[in-house]
């Protein structure tokens, strides 16, 4: 089995992956409250809406996005809900967006107007689920859209050395569709990883690897999947029935067993972390194993990295994607005070950012260029952390500096080396580099309970002020350390 050492060697090289995923995209809502009392009107909770996070890619499209998250390049083929032949319907122009977003072309996105786009919205209360609400069409494409969606698989294969099919069971890998691709795939030298639905496999037959849950295993081979033995009698039956090469059972709290068609089994024991939602885990797994396999990795190791993938996302709430970072972190065993853990990019900051609030710790937020660190710099630090649980320093990237005028030589240090002697710091939890002029689009997606500038500005003028105190934060105007400043350092030093 693959050690941590291979495996973070895997994780780098994951930026070099190309993987192909086809299948059902659903547009993911969730809505969060609390709830507090129980209806009058019916014995149901009353859940009191906080707020709604935008949408999100779920099913074949999550599989996107953790491709996405974790380096790999991408290409997806779907089918959405259509007005007419040329504008998708209001989900579907949701789903292009958001495919666009994670730099994926959205042209192979078809349009039906036989069809409306899949929507799950889930209500949350205090991070449960209480609720989830459906549309969705779910019946085999026409022959016209087939005839495109086949047309278009096949082309992308050509840039791709391993297809996910994703099958959420809405119709766009119909019977025929799954067969023809994987028979195509297969004759093209690809590697096909099913994420199965519904109990009849012979569908999938001569896919690469196949990745049921515990229960989907049960209901395909009929048979007991209790303990291990029994999910290894259950994989062997499915490889020997379907010609399948491998079968890796995802078991929730119990880990994962790969079964490969040579009789080889692997048990992999569940990575050690906090379950707050398993929504999408499954995509996770798929997306991981894919890019490896696609980065030139073997099926054991491939399934070794996505166990601890795993053991990410359902840490977090939601159709969740692991961040490489975050995979290096889990490998690492390290603690978030580690610097080279600190410095995120903002998209695994604001997840990590949520797993502290859902420990109801409190976020404070300061930001500057922090061109050379003095005592000035380090006692604000200080008071900031000190009102706070998690400190978030924004730090002005090096284009941001010299924008601000602070001199031709400006800044001294590259931001790469400021982000590294920032978050070599105690009192500073994480650091996130912003381009802009100023850091209120970072505070408007952080939301922080506490904004802290030094006293040598007054309210009015700190940037985002009125945004924190909106929702209910406060502004702390530190105390300032006399005689400090780059400026006057620089300006000593005769620079």
């Amino acid at each position: 089995m693959s050690n941590r050492a291979d495996l973070l060697a895997l994780v780098e090289a994951l930026s070099g992956a190309r993987v192909l995923c086809v299948g059902d995209v659903i547009l993911d809502h969730f809505q969060y409250g609390t709830v507090e009392r129980i209806s009058p009107e019916a014995p149901v909770p009353v859940l009191m809406l906080d707020a709604e996070e935008s949408s999100s890619l779920g099913g074949a499209g999550n599989v996107v996005r953790n491709l996405r998250s974790m380096g790999a390049e991408a290409e997806f083929v779907t089918v959405i809900g259509a007005k007419s032949p040329d504008e998708a319907d209001l989900p579907g122009q949701e789903v292009r967006k958001l495919v666009e977003e994670q730099g994926v072309a959205s042209d192979a996105v078809l349009l039906d107007v036989e069809r409306r786009t899949s929507t799950k919205t889930r209500y949350l209360a205090d991070g449960q689920q209480i609720l989830r609400a459906d549309r969705e069409t779910a019946f085999p494409l026409g022959e016209a859209i087939r005839e495109e969606l086949l047309e278009r698989t096949k082309a992308a294969m050509d840039h791709c050395s391993v297809v996910v099919l994703s099958d959420y069971g809405k119709g766009v890998l119909g019977e025929e569709v799954t067969a023809t691709l994987i028979e195509a795939a297969r004759a093209a030298g690809k590697f096909v990883i099913v994420d199965p639905k519904g109990n009849d496999y012979e569908r999938y037959r001569g896919a690469s690897l196949i990745t049921p849950n515990r229960k989907e295993l049960a209901e395909a081979s009929r048979m007991p999947v209790d303990g291990e033995d029994e999910v290894r009698v259950a994989a062997d039956w499915l490889i020997a029935e379907h010609g399948l090469g491998a079968v890796l059972a995802t078991l929730g709290a119990d880990g994962m067993t790969l079964v490969t068609t040579s009789g080889d089994v692997i048990h992999l024991a569940a990575e050690g972390r906090e379950v707050f939602d398993v929504s999408g885990a499954g995509d996770t797994v798929v997306a991981t194993i894919a890019a490896a396999l696609a980065a030139g990795a073997d099926v054991a190791s491939a399934a070794a990295l996505a166990n601890v993938t795993a053991g990410i996302v359902v840490g977090k709430v939601g159709t969740a994607a692991a961040y490489a970072i975050d995979v290096v972190d889990a490998l690492h065993h390290q603690d978030i005070t580690h610097a080279e853990a600190k410095v995120l990019a903002l998209a695994p900051a604001l997840d990590r950012i949520d797993r502290w609030r859902r420990r109801d710790l409190q976020v404070g937020f300061t930001n500057g260029c922090f061109d050379l660190l003095h005592p000035g710099h380090v006692s604000l630090l200080s008071q900031a952390k000190a009102a706070c649980d998690r400190l978030v320093v924004g730090l002005n990237s090096d284009a941001s500096v010299r924008r601000l005028d602070k001199g031709p030589d400006r800044p001294i240090q590259s931001e790469a080396a400021r982000a590294t002697v920032l978050a070599g710091l105690a009192s500073v939890d994480m650091v996130v580099i912003f381009n802009e002029d100023t850091p209120l689009a970072l505070i408007e997606a952080i939301r922080p309970e506490l904004l802290v500038k030094g006293a040598d500005y007054t309210l009015e003028q700190v940037v985002g002020a009125d945004l924190v105190q909106g929702h209910g934060g406060r502004v702390m105007l530190a105390e300032i350390e006399p005689g400090h400043s780059t400026s006057a350092t620089l300006a000593r030093l005769g620079k």
